[in-house]
């Protein structure tokens, strides 16, 4: 437990003057933690390195954080989950949402469960508190590429993939 919560300090920190782009522009920090509790107190995942990557997994994308930086401080196991979830920044938006579809069967499976979990945590923030800006149809275009890439990690964990199942069907 003393690594999660150094995880969590960790983003915090990094994460510290980034906001949500809901309407009420949360804390970005509730994203990560939220995506642990989903693997931890929804899908009943335990595994520790699984747990601290989903509150790191945006750091490397979203904050100066280095990949040697994550090894030095959380070790090369946990750096390599959360660079297998990080999109890499110098591609185009395009490019980076078809190489998640493209390599969402490839990553490792700790990968998969954190990135199910971004996903499902994604949604939910649509259908509960959705970007100020976003139609209609962003919403629901959002939605059906987020399954297009949780089709490609499908067989990882069922009860997770249930969620997620769940969660899509409220599809704006």
């Amino acid at each position: 437990m003393n690594r999660l919560l150094s995880a969590i300090a960790f983003a915090a920190h990094k994460h510290r003057d980034q906001r949500r782009k809901d309407l009420v522009a949360s804390p970005y920090i509730n994203h990560p933690i939220g995506l642990a509790n989903v693997l931890a107190n929804e899908a009943g995942v335990e595994d520790e390195p699984v747990l601290i990557a989903a509150v790191l997994h945006d750091t490397i994308e979203d904050t100066q954080t280095t990949e040697q930086e994550l090894i030095g401080v959380f070790g090369k196991e946990i750096a390599d989950i959360v660079m297998e979830v990080s999109d890499d920044q110098t591609l185009s938006k395009a490019e980076r949402k078809q190489l998640q579809i493209d390599h969402a069967g490839s990553i490792s499976r700790r990968a998969k469960l954190v990135k199910l979990a971004d996903k499902i945590c994604n949604l939910r923030d649509i259908v509960n508190s959705p970007p100020a800006n976003w139609s209609l149809e962003r919403k629901q275009a959002y939605f059906d590429w987020a399954k297009a890439v949780v089709d490609g990690l499908r067989g990882v964990h069922p009860a997770l993939e249930d969620i997620f199942d769940e969660t899509y069907r409220l599809r704006p």
